[in-house]
């Protein structure tokens, strides 16, 4: 698993395994996740204007998270 933030953008990007031809497919309110072509896996989770979610009232994120084994 990899998790990069950018400060500077205010994103959040959590990467499963290595990368992989996909598309972004849009889950929620500045919330993307990344899903391979071949098998519509999810790879990834992109969260825009992370630290702007702490001045509004909280609201969870729930993301699906694949077995390791899946990737490797």
């Amino acid at each position: 698993m990899f998790i990069h933030y950018d400060k500077e953008g205010d994103y959040l990007e959590i990467h499963f395994g290595k990368p992989e031809i996909s598309y972004y497919e849009k889950i929620g309110r500045d919330v993307f996740q990344r899903r391979n072509e071949k098998d519509g896996k999810v790879r990834s989770y992109a969260i825009f204007n992370v630290l702007k979610r702490k001045q509004v009232v909280p609201k969870d994120i729930e993301l699906e998270v694949p077995e390791i084994s899946a990737i490797i």
